[in-house]
C-alpha cells in the first residue's frame, strides 16, 4: 500500500483493473538472407507453435528451414509437429542470446513499444505489424547476423 492524500476518517476508493490481455509474436529471421516471418498468435504452447510452424512451412515451401531456438516446453513437446522442411536445433541452456532473432525482440522494445502507451492491446499490435512490415532484409541481416552460423 502506497501513500495518499486523503480526508481524516475516510478511506480513498480508487477503480483499479486487475485484469490483463495478452498476444505473442513468433517470429524466425533469416541472418544470412534477411527473409523474416512473423505470426500473431494470442497463446505460447504447443498448439500455437504447430499453427506456426505450418505457416513457416507454407510460406517457404521450396526452402530447407534450420530453426534454432530455446529450451521453452513447447519446443520439445510430444505433441509438436514439425513439417519435413523444417528442422529444429535447441539452444545451449540458459543462452537465448545466441538466438538471432532476439536482436529483433530487442529492437523493437527500443524503438517501437518503450516508453509508449498504447490506447488498445490492437494499437500495439498494429504498431508492432507495421513495423515489422516496413522492414527489409537487409535490415534484418545487419541485425540478426551472427558469425557462428
Amino acid at each position: 500500500m502506497g501513500r495518499y492524500w486523503a480526508r481524516r476518517a475516510r478511506r480513498p476508493e480508487a477503480l483499479v483493473d486487475p485484469g490483463y490481455q495478452n498476444f505473442y509474436v513468433y517470429s524466425a529471421v533469416s541472418p544470412k538472407s534477411g527473409a523474416a516471418f512473423s505470426l500473431f498468435l494470442p497463446w505460447v504452447n504447443t498448439e500455437a507453435m504447430n499453427v506456426y510452424l505450418e505457416h513457416l512451412a507454407a510460406a517457404y515451401p521450396d526452402k530447407k528451414i534450420l530453426m534454432i531456438w530455446d529450451g521453452a516446453g513447447w519446443h520439445g513437446s510430444n505433441g509438436l509437429r514439425v513439417p519435413a522442411t523444417i528442422r529444429c536445433e535447441p539452444l545451449p541452456a540458459y543462452s537465448p542470446e545466441l538466438n538471432p532473432v532476439e536482436r529483433l525482440w530487442q529492437w523493437l522494445r527500443r524503438h517501437v513499444t518503450r516508453n509508449r502507451v498504447f490506447d488498445s492491446e490492437e494499437a500495439l499490435m498494429d504498431s508492432l505489424q507495421t513495423t515489422l512490415r516496413g522492414l527489409d532484409s537487409g535490415f534484418f541481416t545487419s541485425l540478426c547476423a551472427c558469425g557462428y552460423l
